[in-house]
């Protein structure tokens, strides 16, 4: 079951910003509607311009992007008006839309910025909301001793200038970290006062969500009953608000309760009806959790197909938020070939536990012989030393050898942030169209060909790779080697890519599909990290990150794309083409290069 951290911290963190003159402190999306057209009009200016971008970038809980446009909007202006509060009051609405995008590393920047600007302002309350933005962010990422830092810093600044909507919603928030950490009496403690604090100044907002993580400790601690009753009411209410992404949420962990109590037709009605408000509302994180919870149903009621088929659809969701209907047709086309791989696991856990049945039976029967009883025990030893090389050569297979280590030593990892990497994006021009005339299995064997010969050659290069999404191959080179020549090794991997791609189309035969491919390339800093507990997966985030994904878009086949940033180091060891200034999304005009040779005597 997901913990509710996600939704206390994105539904409550800025509600105390709403104007003054309105009878409720929550996120209303009828209030944004209403904004609009004095917007439009363009007729306001100085406070009652910052005021009104404001009120629109906290209340348009619908489209996150829209709400983005709108707090930068009100930076821009804080900054030319010279308007601290408002400055701060910007990067803190940026903050909360950035982090709900999945942009954490952009959000943590926003809510520092959004500190600052706080204490130069002398606004305590302010500086007290930003500290618990910061140790939202930090929840989100698994980062738990960071979370507790910084929330140890904003509950006793809220306290002293006795704040109580503030207060509250640090407290809901630091006590959710508790309920992450399964700390129940200490998360159970701090709703209780958020919860009193709430009811006594009419603060709906934050008795809604008292109610809501509540019911989920109530889950957690198997009070079913407790826990429907408190999230029925709290879904009542957000209903009323007109606040889809908790709804989407609760619906999950009512799902979750009844999965439970084995009434898995409730369980499904539940998480179908979650999974199509988040669908409706574009909650790319709720759908991914919706995915989850039904790849779990189907596995539990015996419906492999069904649930391998949610199972990539949560992958897809969770690795990537762009080309996500190229993504869920690789993996409804590839469904078939994995249930076969699931039959075949089964199969041989099967034998697995007939062979220790066997070796159980034969330990009895000779246990009264010492001698044999000593070598019985000399082979079980020499067994998990084999099973414990076979389970660290996996571990490796699937993390950075830095990153495997640490991970062993202390059982998780911790976020960090390299200041240069060099990222490179592939996809196959045309994939979807050529995909459609081949078989699943056929599929999954060619993708499989080119895809393991990049990784001979990542492996060649000391580069690593980070993952696939449908098509697309992803790598990054710099994470742990800390040298500066990661963009050459970058290039010069990119050239043998796609040397071997155009091979490929040269020797093929008639009757085999072989692809064209555009490569795009970029350099910055990003953050990378292990996410997810049971499935985790190591990944890199940060602008660097979508600039390199641009480059590739980008490209054309058979060419290699890169920025700016990556030419400035790679131009004298590489025969470049200026190709002139290119719209990026977001990004606005960017300066690209083909590289198309190199200087370098030895590939």
């Amino acid at each position: 079951m997901k913990s509710f951290n996600y939704l206390v911290k994105v539904c409550v963190a800025v509600c105390y910003l709403h104007l003054p003159c309105a009878s409720s402190t929550a996120q209303d999306q009828r209030i944004a509607d209403s904004l609009v057209k004095i917007y439009q009009e363009d007729t306001l200016e100085g406070f009652k311009k910052l005021e009104l971008l404001r009120n629109l970038a906290f209340n348009q809980a619908n489209d996150l992007e829209l709400s983005l446009k709108y707090a930068e909007e009100l930076i821009a202006l804080s900054k030319l008006e010279d308007n601290a509060l408002y400055l701060y009051r910007g990067y803190l609405q940026k903050g909360n839309s950035t982090r709900r995008l999945g942009d954490l590393e952009i959000a943590l920047d926003a809510f520092f910025k959004s500190l600052e600007a706080a204490i130069k302002v002398e606004h305590i309350a302010g500086e007290g909301m930003a500290y618990t933005s910061i140790a939202d962010v930090y929840s989100q990422m698994g980062n738990s001793n960071n979370a507790e830092v910084y929330y140890n810093k904003a509950i006793p600044l809220l306290r002293k200038i006795n704040d109580s909507v503030s207060l509250a919603i640090a407290l809901l928030n630091a006590g959710d970290q508790y309920l992450k950490d399964k700390k129940y009496e200490s998360a159970m403690a701090y709703f209780e006062e958020a919860g009193r604090i709430s009811e006594n100044i009419n603060f709906l907002s934050g008795t809604v969500y008292y109610l809501g993580n509540m019911g989920m400790v109530y889950a957690e601690q198997g009070k079913d009953d407790l826990a429907k009753a408190n999230i029925n009411a709290a879904i009542t209410i957000l209903e009323e608000l007109q606040d889809y992404s908790p709804i989407v949420e609760y619906l999950t962990t009512m799902s979750y309760i009844y999965s439970k109590q084995q009434n898995f037709t409730t369980a499904f009605s539940y998480s179908q009806r979650s999974l199509e408000l988040a669908t409706a509302h574009n909650l790319k994180e709720s759908i991914g959790a919706a995915n989850l919870q039904l790849s779990e149903l189907y596995e539990h009621t015996g419906n492999p197909s069904e649930a391998f088929k949610y199972f990539k659809n949560h992958i897809a969701y969770r690795d990537s938020v762009k080309n996500i209907a190229r993504v869920q047709q690789m993996a409804d086309l590839r469904t078939d070939f994995e249930v076969s791989q699931k039959q075949i696991e089964l199969d041989l856990l099967s034998q697995k536990k007939a062979n220790q049945q066997t070796i159980f039976i034969a330990m009895i029967i000779i246990a009264g012989l010492t001698i044999i009883l000593l070598l019985t025990l000399y082979w079980y030893y020499r067994s998990i030393k084999r099973e414990k090389k076979i389970s660290e050569n996996l571990l490796l297979n699937i993390l950075p050898s830095e990153t495997a280590e640490e991970l062993k030593k202390s059982g998780k990892v911790q976020a960090e942030k390299f200041d240069s990497v060099t990222v490179l994006f592939t996809d196959f021009r045309g994939f979807t169209r050529l995909a459609g005339n081949l078989s699943p299995e056929k599929l999954v064997e060619r993708v499989d060909y080119y895809f393991s010969k990049f990784d001979e050659i990542m492996e060649k290069h000391h580069l690593e790779k980070i993952k696939t999404i449908g098509d697309s191959y992803m790598c990054v080179g710099g994470l742990h080697s800390h040298k500066a020549d990661h963009p050459l090794k970058m290039m010069l991997a990119a050239f043998e890519i796609s040397a071997f791609v155009g091979d490929c189309k040269k020797r093929g035969s008639k009757n085999e599909i072989c692809f064209d491919m555009r490569i795009g390339i970029n350099t910055g800093p990003v953050v990378a990290g292990v996410v997810g507990r049971k499935k985790f997966a190591y990944d890199i985030w940060g602008d660097t990150v979508n600039i390199a994904s641009r480059m590739q878009t980008n490209s054309e086949a058979g060419k290699i794309n890169v920025s700016e940033y990556t030419y400035e180091l790679i131009k004298d060891s590489f025969v470049c083409e200026y190709r002139g200034e290119f719209e990026v999304k977001n990004k606005g005009l960017m300066k690209m290069y083909y590289v198309n040779n190199t200087k370098i005597k030895t590939m």
